[in-house]
């Protein structure tokens, strides 16, 4: 290295600041370090080193924190202000680079050497970098509002290209990084070059400035225009005498909106829609569809939520005082529960109670939404046959308004109510679409937080509402629409969980309705028992609390007409009140006969008895099947008679019985249709009852499918079967053998009073079935 080049000299350390060779600028001096430096250097001969820090954030740099490429400046005036900092004018003099750093305490000192700038030896191509470099700074200046005419004059006759290229470097707003690679450049064509380039693109980001700042003005001046001329329509109606008109509309539908709590994007739709129905004149049929939809979506709850009650234990309590019995649905409501206590967020659950008329199911739904302290809505879902009844109509029709789930949502007021959809087996379709199938977004955990209303037409969340549904038969639910659904199912009541029923809830709630005392009308226990026994059958309570309001009739009017002050009903005067008994207790028959088997069917009303008689008659091997039979029972009758004719021998049945006789099998209540595969074994032990002249034992009842092999298989609805037994006086049931898991539903109180016998083979039923000759 040439020594001659090299040099000692005070370091200052700059922020966010880089001076060029040929550049006079103040600085501001407050450091204490960098002060000691400005001293030493004016002691000497008032050059100093400037280089610039790489993070202006550090108040103490050290040697790694600065560039190694700087200026050597000279100090031309210095000036100490009222704050304890220093003003001092610099004029840099030349690039130079630090070989290594003297000193770093009190203040910076390093030894420096000069860079030499690599010339550009054609004259004509240093011309052309001027003029070119003038040439895009003029038009810089012209689009930047920070720079005069003047800073341009006052370089246009500079001939240097190294100067030129320092004084416009410094002129320009750029990053710190980008201002010291301009310096650190020493070939001079390379950095004019590179300094073209920089210019050029502050030109473009000059001109997008500009085009943003003509844009807000416009805006500003376009909102200043519709000021000016809405005052001039206020001040127009004012003198109209239209003070309250469409104006004062437009400013409470507008604050309603603002309160309405709506998502960003449906409040982007509603200022729209309003902004329309500005403009829309009061006489346009379109103004009244707009209002309209306005309304709706102003009325819609958005944000608002009612906090749950996570009390599990006063939950529980709520439950078990409106409805006694239905353990699986509480423990499932206990359960969602006690889940959104740990988690404090989880989607609403989607219930489907499933069981006969009667049971409860509706006041149940109610029980929940008060047990959780949820707002209640109920959507009857019976005899719909239009799609447009979930989803709503489209704003172009007249009347057109938005589908039962949005107006059930308005109605509740909350996002997060229980919405009762009852009857939902109840759907029906035509050409206007299939309900079912809107239902099934309706009840998909997976879209309905995006749940689409043809006349709202913005999505809607749904996610946090509890839906529960009701049905009687899960037949009639397409199966997609079942799969969305957890099924809970709830089967008929007891004979003991009805008196309690009645003791507890029913007779409190009648007396109430009738204005009577509980000491004015007492039902003893025998006289209760026998209404439910000869005076309703049925899964549920409903025709047993229809007596008893017919008891409370009855007892008010002899209160009313003085002739009685208590009524007190026994067994005995319940015939002189409700009149002979309807049903006769226990179905079974007086006595065992051929021919005749009683069966265990579930219907939508819960269990009942099936009495199936068989008739051998004389003829040529025909099987007649009577009693109104669905497709499923003629081929279990086949498949029973096909049995009896493969095992004729081991059952000692003549084996050409078939050729000289004809069959009838008949099953009773002819007018009712009967269907399904687990009367099987019932219809095979009344063919052998016939066939054998064996009678069947009249406490036995029995349900099962048979194979052709005879093998006994599984069915469905066992619990409302063996109520039904229990209450038509059998006492013995033969049930599949793959069915033993179901008893653990059956109540205790019926299980005592009955036997039951598992099969797995026709011969095992006949065996316990047909009595011995």
């Amino acid at each position: 290295m040439n020594e001659d080049k090299r040099v000692s000299l005070p370091l200052l350390p700059l922020r966010g600041v880089v001076v060029y060779p040929a550049v006079v600028m103040h600085l501001d001096i407050g450091r204490k370090s960098s002060i000691e430096a400005l001293e030493i250097a004016m002691k000497q001969d008032r050059k100093i080193m400037l280089i610039s820090q790489k993070k202006s954030s550090i108040t103490e740099p050290k040697q790694d924190d600065l560039y190694q490429i700087g200026t050597i400046a000279f100090v031309k005036k210095l000036l100490k202000l009222p704050n304890g900092t220093i003003r001092v004018l610099v004029e840099g003099i030349n690039r130079a680079k630090v070989v290594y750093y003297e000193q770093e305490i009190p203040y910076m000192s390093v030894k420096a050497e000069i860079l030499t700038e690599e010339l550009i030896l054609d004259e004509s191509k240093n011309t052309a970098l001027i003029r070119v470099l003038l040439d895009q700074f003029k038009k810089y200046v012209d689009l930047s509002s920070k720079l005069t005419k003047e800073t341009y004059l006052g370089i246009v006759d500079i001939d240097h290209l190294s100067r030129l290229t320092d004084i416009i470097s410094s002129h320009l707003p750029l990053k710190l990084s980008l201002k010291q690679l301009l310096l650190e450049t020493t070939d001079i064509e390379e950095r004019a070059q590179r300094l073209t380039e920089l210019i050029s693109n502050e030109h473009e980001i000059l001109r997008l400035e500009q085009k943003i700042g003509h844009r807000v003005k416009r805006s500003i001046e376009q909102t200043q225009k519709e000021y000016y001329l809405r005052e001039q329509m206020k001040a127009i109606q004012n003198e109209l005498g239209e003070k309250d008109g469409k104006t004062s509309e437009i400013t409470d539908l507008k604050e309603k909106i603002e309160q309405s709590g709506m998502p960003e994007r449906i409040l982007t739709v509603a200022y729209k829609e309003l902004k329309r129905y500005e403009y829309i004149p009061q006489t346009s049929a379109e103004s009244a569809v707009i209002r309209n939809y306005l309304d709706w979506l102003i009325s819609l709850p958005w944000s608002k939520q009612t906090k749950d009650h996570l009390d599990i234990n006063q939950a529980e309590s709520i439950l078990n005082d409106d409805h006694y019995g239905l353990e699986k649905v509480k423990e499932r409501v206990l359960e969602h529960l006690a889940v959104q206590q740990l988690t404090r967020s989880l989607r609403g659950p989607i219930l489907c109670l499933v069981g006969p008329p009667g049971v409860g199911k509706t006041s149940l739904a109610k029980s929940i939404a008060r047990a959780i302290n949820r707002q209640f809505v109920r959507i009857s879902l019976g005899g719909i046959r239009d799609e447009a009844e979930i989803r709503g109509h489209r704003r172009t029709y007249i009347g057109a308004m938005p589908g039962r789930v949005i107006q059930a949502m308005k109605k509740a007021g909350t996002t997060n109510p229980v919405i009762l959809l009852d009857e939902i087996d109840k759907m029906a379709h035509d050409f206007r679409g299939d309900p079912a199938s809107a239902m099934l977004e309706v009840l998909d955990p997976e879209q309905n937080n995006q749940f689409s209303d043809h006349f709202i037409e913005e999505s809607y969340d749904l996610s946090n509402v509890m839906f529960i549904s009701t049905a009687n038969n899960l037949q009639s639910i397409p199966s997609p629409l079942l799969d969305r659904m957890e099924i809970i199912s709830i089967p008929g009541y007891t004979e003991l969980e009805k008196q309690h029923i009645a003791r507890e809830h029913l007779i409190p709630k009648q007396l109430k309705v009738h204005g009577l005392e509980a000491n004015q009308l007492q039902i003893r226990d025998e006289a209760l028992t026998q209404l439910i026994r000869r005076y309703s059958r049925e899964a549920g309570v409903r025709q047993l609390e229809r007596q008893i309001a017919a008891i409370c009739r009855k007892a008010t009017r002899l209160y009313v007409s003085e002739q009685k002050k208590q009524l007190i009903v026994t067994k005995k005067q319940l015939e002189k009140l409700l009149g002979k008994p309807i049903y006769r207790y226990g179905m079974m028959e007086a006595e065992n006969q051929i021919g005749t088997a009683t069966g265990l069917a579930y219907t939508t009303a819960g269990g009942d008895t099936l009495s199936i008689e068989v008739s051998i008659i004389p003829g040529k091997g025909k099987l007649s099947l009577t009693g109104k039979l669905g497709d499923v029972m003629k081929e279990s009758a086949y498949a029973a008679l096909s049995y009896v004719r493969s095992r004729a021998k081991e059952l000692s049945i003549d084996p050409t019985f078939y050729q000289d006789h004809d069959i009838h099998i008949h099953v009773p209540e002819g007018a009712t249709p009967k269907d399904g595969p687990s009367a099987g074994i019932t219809i095979a032990t009344a063919l052998v009852s016939g066939l054998t002249n064996r009678p069947v034992k009249k406490e036995v009842g029995m349900t099962g499918e048979i194979t052709l092999r005879g093998h006994v298989l599984p069915i469905g609805g066992l619990k409302e079967k063996v109520l039904s037994a229990h209450r038509a006086g059998l006492t013995t049931i033969i049930l599949p053998k793959d069915n033993e898991k179901d008893l653990i539903d059956i109540p205790k109180s019926v299980k005592r009073s009955l036997t039951f016998i598992v099969v797995s083979h026709l011969d095992q039923v006949l065996e316990h079935a047909l009595v011995e000759v």
